[in-house]
């Protein structure tokens, strides 16, 4: 799972294996090590009704509605998103990229507009 921190706004992008995970399981996380503490990054699944984001302890958890999560999860939706005024939230499926990146991108979820570019 990839994050994306600019201005207000917090961005997640999953591979298929990351959606498929969180179908399963209800919840996905990665954490990155910057130097002697962590960074935990969460997708939760809730039976709230609002995309919620919350920061506690190192700690950033997305709180996605069932109802969300599931049609999601179960369908070719691309994301979903939640606007505040203090706040922009924003959960994708990750594409590959149409430019050559040094990175593995096996797991993404084939581009819509790469047929367009051949």
């Amino acid at each position: 799972m990839k994050i994306r921190i600019k201005n207000n706004g917090l961005r997640y992008r999953l591979t298929r294996s990351e959606v498929a995970a969180f179908a399963r399981e209800g919840i996905f996380q990665e954490k990155v090590h910057i130097g002697d503490d962590a960074l935990t990054y969460v997708l939760q699944r809730t039976p709230g009704s609002l995309l919620s984001a919350s920061f506690k302890n190192n700690i950033i958890t997305v709180l996605v509605p069932e109802t969300v999560a599931n049609e999601w999860t179960g369908t070719d939706q691309v994301g979903f998103e939640h606007k505040t005024d203090a706040l922009h939230l924003l959960v994708e499926k990750d594409f590959t990229c149409l430019d050559n990146v040094d990175e593995d991108q096996s797991d993404n979820y084939p581009n819509p507009l790469a047929a367009s570019r051949s």
